[in-house]
């Protein structure tokens, strides 16, 4: 049994090293979401012990506030809770007179902490498939902080923690100014938490994260848009965009051009064949995509039969993998298929292609999606608001 004296000495040490830990994790996470060009932690080792990967899950925050925020919040608590008796007797912390019992609140806090640690390591095992090494130490000492905590077991150990935590707060409500001020505070947390909550500003890759599904589990005739035009005609704002037919982050931004079109009135999309595809694009250096360039020839035979929109939605939408499966596609759509064998095997198709290869590669376009309007360029999927942005400082107007 450890002493009752030496306790609170043993509690901040290991309070101070999850601290530390969570402090690490506060950077990992920073760097993961925040700095683009910031090197892999020391905790991302291999593809299951990655800190960085788990920092770019859903479940790396809570209510908006970042798991590692949460962490050091704990901790500096308890910092306060080993502190209270002095700290009780400086005006400004008299408030801390209501917690009489100190070690008590650490415990009960401090096993609900460690149950929640291991929900979380279940998650990170089981369904992200990834562990971070810094996340599951802390998860261990938050079990050594309960269990030095909590009283012996001749005082009922935790369920004596529970009842005296309960009894000392309610105690505390009792005085008027500190049930007003305990009020206060629950209503300002709580406004803060509905503000992350809602705006993810502290975890931008929730937001993305839930774009990105939309997009997957969009359904085609919510976005189907007929003919070859997407955008206003003659529309003074003209935004070339460069996409290959077998990468799937294209076809969710075809997806997402189709919002943008309708917000903004005075911009066009045109559509520009990248294919990551050696059959055409000879100046692939390595093996890509298999049919991306058999894709882009019929697309844009497609084009030639005012079909191109039709006929791309359903390609992206279908991900056909043999050229039957693409003739039947074009079939459905009605289009005129003599026609359509003839013009993807044209010099003239081969010629729009093998020019629109050319011109992403004079542009320096690394791959696709890409989005170009004049000398800038926007490249990959991004989230509805960061495109929007990157739109309205190029010239584009909202209706």
């Amino acid at each position: 049994m450890i002493k009752k004296e030496i306790k609170p000495t043993i509690i901040a040490i290991i309070a101070a090293l999850g601290f530390c830990a969570t402090v690490e994790l506060a950077v990992v996470y920073y760097n993961a979401l925040f700095a683009a060009n910031a090197a892999p932690s020391i905790c991302s080792v291999n593809e299951f012990i990655d800190c960085d990967g788990v920092a770019r899950t859903n479940e790396s925050q809570f209510l908006g506030i970042p798991l590692a925020y949460w962490g050091m919040f704990w901790y500096f608590f308890v910092f306060l809770m080993l502190k209270a008796k002095e700290l009780k007797n400086h005006k400004l912390f008299k408030f801390m007179e209501v917690f009489k019992n100190p070690l008590d609140y650490i415990a009960v806090l401090g096993l609900f902490s460690f149950i929640v640690s291991i929900i979380l390591l279940l998650i990170s095992l089981f369904e992200i498939k990834k562990l971070c090494i810094f996340c599951a130490f802390t998860y261990v000492l938050n079990l050594i902080i309960a269990l030095v905590a909590t009283r012996p077991i001749e005082e009922d150990s935790f369920v004596g923690s529970f009842k005296q935590s309960v009894t000392d707060f309610l105690d505390a409500i009792k005085i008027k100014h500190y049930a007003i001020a305990f009020t206060v505070v629950m209503l300002a947390a709580i406004g803060a938490l509905t503000y992350t909550s809602t705006t993810m500003v502290f975890a931008p890759q929730v937001k993305s994260n839930r774009e990105f599904n939309f997009y997957k589990n969009a359904k085609i005739e919510d976005y189907l848009v007929s003919g070859n035009q997407l955008g206003a005609k003659d529309a003074p704002v003209k935004v070339l965009v460069y996409s290959d037919f077998d990468c799937p982050v294209c076809r969710y931004l075809h997806i997402q051009l189709y919002y943008l079109a309708k917000k903004y009135p005075n911009i066009q999309f045109v559509h520009k064949n990248y294919p990551l595809d050696q059959d055409c694009n000879k100046y692939l250096p390595f093996p890509g995509h298999l049919t991306s360039c058999m894709k882009a020839r019929y697309a844009e035979a497609a084009m030639m039969q005012g079909k191109y929109l039709d006929f791309a939605a359903h390609v992206f939408a279908e991900q056909p993998d043999t050229e039957e499966k693409v003739l039947k596609i074009a079939e459905d759509l009605g289009l005129d298929m003599e026609k359509l064998k003839k013009d993807a095997k044209s010099k003239a198709v081969a010629e729009i292609i093998e020019n629109d290869i050319k011109d992403a590669l004079a542009i320096g376009l690394s791959g696709t999606p890409a989005m170009i309007v004049g000398k800038h360029k926007k490249m990959g999927l991004n989230t509805m608001e960061e495109a929007e942005q990157w739109l309205e400082r190029n010239g584009a107007k909202r209706k």
